[in-house]
């Protein structure tokens, strides 16, 4: 028995991975502001389709934390009201300001912080970018900028810009290249 809370504006789409392998027993409550309030067909599809319970929590925005800060009242609620239950609780998100949670929890309750609902780490994302990365460009050393690029900027303009910065050449050409052989690896950024 697995309780989601998705910090849905920080991991998008790719925090729902894994909700197809998802339990009866499995809730997923997904977070979500209005810079961050839409869904594909398909993965509206797999959220009906999965057997767990899917909650949505539209959080009312107003300070620069309010999804933290809602979702952190949010399962210490859940916490008590299922204290007699074999509930572990999984924060997916990527911000690092969660493990504050997962120590206070840690007497109480199995809290732990992934990265979607397959529990992948943010460690495991990394390599698979990594990999991913390695594969479309062939260099190690661009592969491995890139992939730290990737994983600091929420926007594509924000990896464009990074890219031009990191590779400069004449007309910006080699920055040109790698973003367009990492297409695939930054489509769902804004």
């Amino acid at each position: 028995m697995n309780y989601y809370l998705v910090d849905y504006e920080n991991v998008n789409k790719d925090g729902l991975n894994g909700v197809s392998k998802l339990e009866k027993d499995d809730v997923v409550c997904i977070f979500y502001t209005e810079k961050a309030d839409s869904l594909t067909f398909g993965l509206h599809k797999r959220l009906n389709e999965t057997a767990a319970t899917v909650i949505y929590k539209k959080v009312a925005s107003g300070s620069k934390n309010a999804l933290d800060f809602q979702l952190s009242s949010y399962l210490g609620y859940i916490i008590n009201e299922n204290s007699e239950s074999q509930y572990e609780y999984f924060i997916v998100s990527k911000d690092k300001g969660f493990e504050c949670l997962v120590n206070f929890w840690n007497n109480k309750a199995i809290v732990k912080v992934v990265v979607n609902l397959a529990k992948d780490s943010e460690q495991a994302e990394k390599n698979k970018i990594a990999s991913e990365a390695f594969k479309l460009l062939n260099d190690r050393d661009e592969s491995e900028a890139v992939v730290n690029i990737i994983l600091n900027y929420k926007t594509k303009c924000g990896i464009n810009n990074a890219l031009v910065k990191q590779f400069p050449s004449k007309n910006n050409q080699k920055a040109s290249r790698i973003y367009s052989k990492i297409k695939p690896l930054i489509a769902d950024k804004k």
